[in-house]
């Protein structure tokens, strides 16, 4: 079986598959003072995509074929290759390889997470750029990967421009990138042989990190919120944009998010423009006559509104109380009504009831006057 065997490499010969295989080479050399100078390497040539992965023996190999999840996430680390060389230690017994062929026309879980992250940035944007977690938690892994890069970044605002120093600053950036890609491409090795280094390190800048984060606090202002949401979306465009291999469909599910997210916004400019051209063509339409019954409800609305202002004024230090009881008829009752009290009596409800409510004079009047007209 492919998948169980492993084909033990020679040096100097060659060894052709057509399918994916695990591979060990055995070192029987001893290292000599004339090998100083000397590099052994192992060379794969493929005409398709290869992915290989390095390990250090054959139960490492047979660890591999075990479903974990470090291994479906060293998956994604993995470049996709054609043709690469593999150093091999002078000093170590074994170096093991899984050579895995990719197959073809296959659903890739890289790019459906690619696709599912812009999805998610894209429509999440305004809200992640207001929230205090995402704030804290980005910080903290700009942090973590980037921490090279911020110390040459603070050493460059602190050297003078002019001194040597500078030079190599500038030179140090390019070595932070190159670092960063070596880590990420031994990975799995240094969190296996260094992880108490590894744990040191994320406790320290991840602590670090959140320390400068709360110093400074999330964003408060309105334009740099709006920054941080735009940059959001946009970078979620792209990557819907790259996790999708069909550039026609891509192009279609970016208009599309972009449709749906401002949508409003359109029809409600278009709607607008259209009132415009039809009030500028058929002149101010007539303003809509109120019926009896709202005509009632904003009286009662409005009449409560002017006597809750005048009880405000009346208790404000800008009213003259002297000079107001001077001229009222009754102090008392004016009193009540600032205090909280009715404006009316209840003889004075009952009045107006009588000639304004149902079987009210004013109504009998009103239904005469219409009888007449009819006649």
């Amino acid at each position: 079986d492919a998948k169980e065997s492993v084909i033990p490499l020679q040096e100097g010969h060659m060894c052709s598959q057509s399918a994916s295989h695990r591979f060990c080479y055995t070192n029987t050399r001893v290292p000599q003072w004339h090998d100083i100078w000397t590099r052994m390497q192992i060379r794969i040539n493929s005409s398709r995509m290869i992915r290989v992965i390095q390990v250090d023996s054959e139960e490492e190999l047979k660890e591999l074929e075990e479903f974990n999840v470090w291994n479906f996430l060293s998956s994604f680390l993995k470049e996709k290759l054609n043709n690469t060389c593999i150093d091999v230690d002078l000093y170590s017994n074994k170096t093991c390889l899984k050579v895995e062929l990719l197959e073809t026309g296959r659903f890739d879980p890289k790019l459906f997470l690619v696709f599912f992250l812009g999805l998610l940035l894209f429509f999440c944007g305004d809200m992640l750029s207001r929230s205090q977690l995402f704030y804290y938690s980005a910080g903290i892994s700009v942090g973590l990967l980037a921490s090279l890069l911020i110390l040459i970044y603070m050493m460059s605002k602190v050297m003078p421009k002019k001194s040597p120093v500078y030079f190599l600053l500038v030179g140090g950036w390019s070595f932070s990138l190159y670092l960063l890609q070596l880590i990420f491409k031994n990975l799995r090795e240094i969190c296996k042989s260094y992880w108490q280094y590894l744990l040191g390190y994320l406790l320290l800048v991840g602590f670090v990190s959140f320390g400068v984060c709360y110093r400074y606090g999330p964003l408060e202002n309105e334009r740099s919120i709006n920054l941080l949401s735009w940059t959001l979306q946009l970078l979620g465009l792209l990557l819907m944009y790259s996790g999708i291999q069909i550039r026609p469909i891509a192009l279609a599910l970016v208009v599309i998010a972009i449709c749906t997210k401002y949508l409003d916004y359109p029809l409600q400019w278009a709607y607008a423009a259209y009132r415009r051209v039809q009030s500028a063509r058929l002149g101010p339409s007539p303003p809509r006559l109120l019926t009896e019954e709202e005509y009632r409800v904003q009286g009662e609305v409005e009449t409560r509104r002017a006597l809750e202002e005048l009880r405000s004024y009346c208790n404000s230090p800008d009213f003259s109380a002297w000079a107001a009881v001077s001229r009222i008829q009754s102090p008392k009752r004016f009193a009540d009504f600032v205090g909280g009290a009715s404006h009316l009596t209840p003889n004075e409800v009952s009045v107006h009831e009588q000639e304004y409510g149902l079987g009210g004079v004013f109504l009998e009047d009103q239904l005469f006057e219409e009888e007449e007209e009819d006649d």
